[in-house]
């Protein structure tokens, strides 16, 4: 995942939201459609793609998308 918009799609295509860069900083109750399960999704499929672990008390005390992409950014 080399970009924010790497990360937007990545989203879209395995939650299957519509979400845009735009909507990245929006706490995740302001995402029409997003649930707990989505993260749980996400976090699997961003583990797989990136090769890395990522702490789950830290992915579920995220607030936005804009917290998790930074979580695998700066690890």
């Amino acid at each position: 995942m080399k970009s924010i918009d790497d990360f937007v799609s990545l989203v879209r295509d395995e939650t299957g939201i519509e979400v845009t860069v735009a909507d990245v900083g929006s706490d995740f109750d302001e995402l029409p459609g997003w649930d707990s399960l989505h993260l749980l999704t996400l976090l699997t499929v961003i583990e797989r793609e990136t090769g890395q672990s990522l702490s789950l008390p830290d992915i579920l005390e995220a607030p936005s998308l804009e917290h998790v992409y930074r979580l695998v950014v700066l690890g």
